[in-house]
């Protein structure tokens, strides 16, 4: 095992876990990892909440109780994620207290179904923050458009956020605009914006996923040369921005009000194709004030032969912008990637939703008491 892990901290990195589940809490691990593997935050999001109930490791009495009172299956999920979430924002809370409150965050996303609703969203983002009831929670809202002006007044009521589904540097930029004006919002309401938190999660091997399905299309010397650049590239320009708009005279006169920088979160981490190394989206993104959550197999992967070398974005704009106008050249379109990707993420997460939806409706039923 090397220290690339407390490397990885020292360079400004905030290690978060992709994953969460009940045994996880109950078995010591997650308290294990913040021990021993500098873990400071934990992700979730409907993918990872349908894998740890339908597994039915540690729900079993809960899911009987709720059977028992004969609630929704929409209640039964939000009771059995938001009770996961309470205890991990718990168990962090050292963490959370030790930082300031930067880190030792817990996120919990709003009901995937709502992403094109504005008002439904902001009515969940604020019903998960009251009844989850920790203040070192973060409620995940997908950057499409009708989440951008959720996400301004879920910031403009003092509530921390993690704005997720990022894809597109357009969208980014759209997405700290939001953040900048519920910043505005919440000072003229007097709130102290100390206390609001938030991270904007670009995602980066999906990226990569699409834009090789494409070049292996294309099939020729010239396009295979472009393979597995993208995703890097992207998130690279992604830190630009963040370097421009948190330096803009807009953002020094929130600064003076003592309000926290949005921090880029690295997210799909996990490589997806074997001929790239597995912490490739790990080593090539190391840069101060940024967050990375990885899947367990990433965290590892990284713990054992991550070579951190420092900053890896500094000084590379002029190349990651050269490498995805290389993609553009062989007829990729950009902005056809990152809208196809947004709406996929979208529909990935709504339709592991409704599994989960199946899945525990159908344990309800089970293990609902006979009549009499």
């Amino acid at each position: 095992m090397t220290d690339a892990l407390k490397r990885l901290s020292d360079e400004g990195v905030a290690i978060w876990l992709d994953d969460l589940s009940r045994k996880r809490i109950t078995s010591g691990n997650l308290a294990e990892l913040i021990d021993q593997q500098h873990v400071v935050g934990v992700t979730t999001n409907p993918s990872i909440f349908q894998k740890a109930i339908s597994s039915g490791d540690g729900y079993e009495q809960q899911l009987a109780d709720l059977a028992a009172r004969k609630v929704t299956v929409d209640e039964a999920i939000r009771m059995i994620t938001t009770a996961d979430v309470r205890d991990a924002a718990d168990i962090l809370r050292p963490v959370f207290d030790a930082t300031g409150g930067q880190d030792g965050r817990v996120s919990i996303e709003v009901d995937p179904r709502l992403a094109h609703n504005t008002r439904a969203t902001i009515a969940e983002a604020k019903q998960l923050a009251w009844l989850v009831d920790r203040p070192n929670t973060l409620i995940k809202i997908p950057a499409t458009k009708a989440g951008l002006p959720a996400i301004t007044e879920v910031i403009g009521l003092g509530i921390s956020v993690n704005v997720t589904l990022i894809f597109s540097l357009e969208r980014y930029r759209e997405v700290m605009d939001a953040y900048l004006s519920g910043l505005e919002k919440a000072k003229e309401r007097g709130l102290d914006l100390s206390k609001i938190q938030s991270v904007a999660s670009f995602f980066v091997s999906r990226v990569d996923t699409e834009i090789d399905k494409r070049i292996d299309a294309l099939g020729t010397d010239e396009a295979k040369a472009a393979r597995g650049k993208a995703g890097v590239a992207n998130a690279r320009l992604a830190y630009q921005a963040y370097e421009e708009v948190f330096s803009s005279d807009r953002w020094l006169a929130l600064d003076k009000a003592q309000a926290n920088k949005q921090r880029p979160l690295w997210a799909s981490t996990g490589v997806k194709d074997p001929a790239y190394k597995d912490t490739l989206y790990v080593v090539e993104l190391v840069a101060p004030n940024t967050v990375n959550t990885m899947p367990e197999a990433t965290l590892e992967a990284t713990e054992d032969h991550g070579e951190i070398r420092g900053n890896a974005i500094a000084g590379t704009y002029e190349q990651a912008r050269a490498e995805l106008d290389a993609v553009e050249a062989l007829g990729i379109s950009y902005d056809d990637v990152v809208q196809l990707l947004e709406d996929e993420g979208v529909d990935k997460f709504e339709t592991s939703w409704n599994d989960l939806l199946k899945s525990t409706e159908a344990e309800l039923q089970r293990l609902a008491p006979s009549e009499g």
